[in-house]
C-alpha cells in the first residue's frame, strides 16, 4: 500500500518562501509521476506542479510558473516543491498526489494515491 506523507506547509509573508516535502512509503519516487494540488476554500482543487521520470521538463501551471520549483532526490526518495515570492492567492491546502505509470497529468482523477493535505497560508 502506497502512503504520501506531506509537510512543511505553514504561515508566511507575501514575498517569502516555502519548501513543501512528499514522501512515498511502499515505492520509490523513480516509478511515480508525483504531482501538487492545491485547493482553497470555495474553489476547486487545481493542479500547481509534476515531475516523473518519464517526461523531460516538469508541468506547471501558469499561476506559479517562474516562482515554484519540483524537484526529486532519488536518495531521500523524497519530492519537493519550494514556493518562491509567495502571493495571498497561493493560500490553500495543497496535496502531494503520486500516479503510476510515471506520467504526469493535471487531471487529478488520474491520481492513485493521495497526501493528508498541508496548509500554506500567505498572510501580512
Amino acid at each position: 500500500q502506497v502512503q504520501l506523507v506531506e509537510s512543511g506547509g505553514g504561515l508566511v509573508q507575501p514575498g517569502g518562501s516555502l519548501t513543501l516535502n512528499c514522501t512515498p512509503s511502499g515505492i520509490t519516487v523513480h516509478e511515480l509521476a508525483i504531482g501538487w494540488f492545491r485547493q482553497a476554500p470555495g474553489k476547486n482543487r487545481e493542479a500547481v506542479s509534476c515531475i516523473a521520470t518519464s517526461q523531460g521538463a516538469p508541468y506547471y501551471a501558469d499561476s506559479v510558473r517562474g516562482r515554484f520549483t519540483i524537484s526529486r532526490d532519488i536518495a531521500e526518495n523524497t519530492v519537493y516543491l519550494q514556493m518562491d515570492r509567495l502571493k495571498f492567492e497561493d493560500t490553500a491546502v495543497y496535496y502531494c498526489a503520486a500516479l503510476k505509470p510515471p506520467l504526469c497529468t493535471a487531471n487529478a482523477a488520474m491520481y492513485d494515491f493521495w497526501g493528508q493535505g498541508t496548509q500554506v497560508t500567505v498572510s501580512s
